[in-house]
């Protein structure tokens, strides 16, 4: 989960962040740090739940295959994205950060277009911009088989292939599945198509895909708009008065 638990000694506990409305923190208090005073602290239940299922023996192994995926995966997209932070004998840890910002000043195409790419081959995008803008990090995890990460590198090649065809054709500079995805299933049953490009392009670009296609509910939205604007859909505050 996305959250770190902090624990301090008995003699810090008075210096722990305070709460305007709950009696958290000691005398010597910093001021609040979280409009939550404890966190997301339930959440931690699941790591707790995880830890002892597992043992020391089942999380070093988790940690060995984790990071044996991330590798795997990072070797095998290496001809096509730059992987930043390998190590000294060019390993990666247990993810890795695929830099897509020479493809977006070469071609046009942004890390943003790859993510909502990934939609339409049946991928949630990675860590988008996160830690370095304009990068995509990926986190295989333990738990993911070798068939699934085949099915990852596959698709990351195919949308590589995908980006050297906007390069080679400039018809498709404005109009490719690239800055049009994601592609809903309204969009791609509807009697009006316009692309250059076709349907199953757009829906099916790998054969596997139709067997288990999941279509998005929603086409391309603005994220940093949404992230930057909050559009509240409650009922108005008189109602909870």
């Amino acid at each position: 989960p996305g959250v770190g638990p902090i624990g301090v000694a008995k003699h810090l506990v008075e210096f722990l962040p305070s709460n305007p409305i709950v009696n958290i923190g000691g005398k010597n208090s910093i001021k609040a740090v979280s409009s939550a005073p404890w966190g997301s602290a339930s959440v931690l239940t699941i790591s707790h739940a995880y830890v002892m299922m597992m043992g020391g023996d089942g999380l070093t192994k988790a940690t060995k295959y984790a990071i044996l995926n991330a590798n795997y995966i990072a070797n095998k997209l290496d001809k096509y994205f730059k992987v930043l932070y390998r190590g000294e004998n060019g390993f990666v840890g247990h993810e890795m950060i695929l830099d897509c910002r020479n493809l977006k000043r070469d071609t046009g195409i942004s890390e943003t277009d790859i993510s909502k790419r990934l939609m339409d081959y049946g991928f949630h995008a990675p860590t988008l911009s996160f830690p370095v803008h304009g990068t995509l990090m990926v986190e295989p995890t333990e738990s993911e088989s070798l068939q699934e990460l085949d099915r990852f590198i596959e698709t990351m090649i195919a949308i590589y292939n995908e980006i050297q065809e906007v390069v080679a054709n400039d018809n498709l500079k404005d109009d490719n599945v690239l800055i049009n995805a994601p592609h809903t299933l309204k969009a791609i049953s509807s009697n009006e198509w316009n692309h250059r490009y076709s349907r199953e392009k757009a829906t099916f670009p790998l054969p596997w895909i139709a067997e288990n296609k999941f279509f998005p509910a929603t086409s391309r939205i603005d994220d940093a708009y949404g992230d930057r604007n909050l559009m509240c859909t409650c009922n108005p505050i008189e109602s909870y008065i």
